[in-house]
C-alpha cells in the first residue's frame, strides 16, 4: 500500500519520494527540530535508514507517516503519521499505532502541526474505526503536548524512555 494523498486547507501530505531526502536531513539535522525528541541532530545515515522505514510501514502496515509540504511548494516541510517502532518502554505500547509529528523550523508556530495531525487522523479513523493510537511526549515540549490535546489524545501514564522521561498518551478514533 502507497500513502493516500491528503489535503488540508493549507497542506499537502503524500508519500515520501526519494528527492525528500535533502529536506528530511535538514530538518531531522537541526537541533531545534529534535531537542524533544532525540536531544541530538540525527546523521544523515540515521535520516536515510527514517525515510525507509517510512516507506516500510505502508508496504507492511498499512499506515505510516506522511510527507508534509505546502499546498503550493513542492519540498517537504514536515513528517506526521503513524508508525510501530517497537519501542522497549513500561508500560509497553502493545502495537498500538503511535502518532508522530515534526515540522521544520521554518513551519512552527503556524498551526501546521495540528492541521496535519487532524487529517491523519480522521484518514486513521476512516480507514481503521476506532483504534486506539498512542504517542509519547517529553514533558518539556509543551508545543507538542498542546497539538495531542487538541487532537484528543488524553494522558495515560508517564513513564521512562531511553533515560528520559516521558509522557504516554492514548486516544480512541470515532468510530
Amino acid at each position: 500500500m502507497d500513502a493516500p494523498v491528503i489535503e488540508t486547507d493549507r497542506l499537502i501530505l503524500r508519500a515520501h519520494r526519494p528527492d525528500d531526502f535533502p529536506a528530511l536531513a535538514a530538518m531531522w539535522g537541526d537541533p531545534a527540530v529534535t531537542q524533544f525528541i532525540s536531544s541530538k541532530p540525527s546523521t544523515r545515515e540515521e535520516c536515510w535508514a527514517r525515510l525507509l522505514r517510512y516507506a516500510g510501514h505502508w508496504q507492511l502496515l498499512g499506515f505510516g507517516y506522511w510527507a508534509v509540504q505546502w499546498k503550493d511548494g513542492d519540498q517537504l516541510i514536515g513528517d506526521v503519521g503513524f508508525a510501530n517502532w517497537e519501542r522497549e518502554i513500561s508500560p509497553p505500547l502493545d502495537g498500538l499505532p503511535e502518532g508522530g509529528w515534526v515540522l521544520s523550523t521554518e513551519a512552527h508556530g503556524r498551526g501546521l502541526a495540528s492541521e496535519a495531525v487532524n487529517a491523519a487522523l480522521a484518514w486513521m479513523d476512516a480507514k481503521f474505526g476506532a483504534k486506539t493510537t498512542a504517542c509519547i511526549i517529553g514533558p518539556g515540549n509543551t508545543a507538542s503536548i498542546r497539538v495531542a490535546q487538541k487532537a484528543g489524545y488524553q494522558e495515560h501514564c508517564r513513564s521512562e524512555f531511553k533515560g528520559s522521561q516521558v509522557i504516554q498518551f492514548r486516544r480512541t478514533g470515532a468510530c
